[in-house]
């Protein structure tokens, strides 16, 4: 998809690397490009017009920020917080009012889970940036129903989109 089709189509994605990550992430403007087009075909897929952030930090990074907003003192693979949320931590001026959110992911634990599958790193972060996403939708994994929603649509839209 093209910048411009994007645009119009009211989606965007921006992809951020951590500067902890600076010279670790092999391929990374490749990588920056795939997982920007992935977020976009993601959004266009689900018919949900919106901008988000994608942010691929260190396990230190994702720790903290799930330590601050979940009260979780430990690293995770994927954080989704929502500007759309009621009660947010996001406060969102009428002019952004297109922006859904960020979706942050640890690029170690991300390698670590795609060494353990058996399968690219690539593919796993396109994984975790998919659930973000989804979580930015509304969707949910907390009871076994909603896991089992979320999981079918992941599938899905990998299947569909990419891998």
């Amino acid at each position: 998809m093209d910048e411009r089709s994007s645009a119009e189509a009211g989606v965007g994605a921006e992809v951020q690397i951590a500067p902890a990550l600076a010279g670790v992430v092999p391929n990374s403007l490749l990588l920056v490009e795939h997982l920007r087009a992935m977020a976009e075909a993601t959004l266009h897929y689900e018919g949900a017009p919106g901008q988000v952030t994608l942010v691929i930090t260190d396990d230190r990074g994702i720790r903290d920020l799930n330590r601050d907003f979940l009260d979780i003192d430990a690293p995770t693979d994927v954080l989704a917080f929502s500007a759309r949320e009621e009660g947010g931590a996001f406060v969102v001026s009428p002019e952004g009012a297109d922006y859904m959110g960020d979706v942050v992911v640890s690029y170690p634990r991300a390698v670590a889970q795609a060494e353990e599958i058996g399968h690219p790193v690539e593919q796993e972060l396109t994984l975790l940036v998919v659930h973000g996403l989804l979580h930015l939708l509304g969707y949910d994994h907390a009871k076994e129903e909603d896991r089992a929603i979320m999981w079918a649509r992941q599938e899905t839209i990998l299947r569909e989109l990419c891998c």
